[in-house]
């Protein structure tokens, strides 16, 4: 199954080091029935884009917990087995990234990756506003929901696995 693993710069950094990415249970995004179901009309490439939209938003969650990390979101596209993911039944009514999101209870080794998703260095002050505006977004200021998508208005960038290191500081 194709999971999208949220992560930053640092942290690919450290998923580099490791060979790996953990520790489990990891957090991730994948087409889990609940997506499909709220989806219903979309293929599979499109189903997967939200499970990575929804990778790249918890990006921002990740980036507002590490202020020094570079201002730029990061997904790690992985293939893992359909046993080694879990998720919850009945996510009616949750926010698109909440129907996609599932649990990896192994680690992910660097073969596993099949590429990485990442912002543009020109996408910087966007996704710096949209990581400033995440509380108030939460606490449903509409003004600063805007401005967190405004983040999903820059495409990430692919990299094959190769290209990652590049990446690193």
């Amino acid at each position: 199954m194709r999971v999208y693993v949220p992560s930053t710069i640092p942290g690919l950094a450290r998923v580099h080091e490791a060979r790996e990415i953990g520790p489990v249970p990891l957090a991730a995004y994948a087409v889990t029935p609940a997506l499909r179901e709220w989806y219903a009309g979309g293929d599979l490439e499109e189903l997967e884009y939200a499970a990575m939209t929804a990778a790249a938003r918890a990006s921002l969650e990740l980036l507002a917990a590490d202020p020094g990390a570079p201002r730029r979101r990061v997904v790690l596209a992985a293939e893992v087995p359909d046993g080694a993911v879990e998720w919850a039944p009945g996510h009616a009514g949750l926010e698109n990234g909440e129907r996609a999101l599932v649990r990896v209870t192994v680690p992910v080794g660097w073969r596993k990756i099949a590429s990485g998703h990442v912002d543009d260095p020109g996408a910087a002050g966007d996704v710096e506003a949209a990581v400033a505006a995440l509380p108030a977004a939460r606490e449903g200021d509409d003004d600063a929901a805007f401005t967190v998508d405004g983040a999903e208005g820059h495409e990430l960038m692919w990299y094959a696995t190769q290209e990652l290191r590049d990446l690193l500081p």
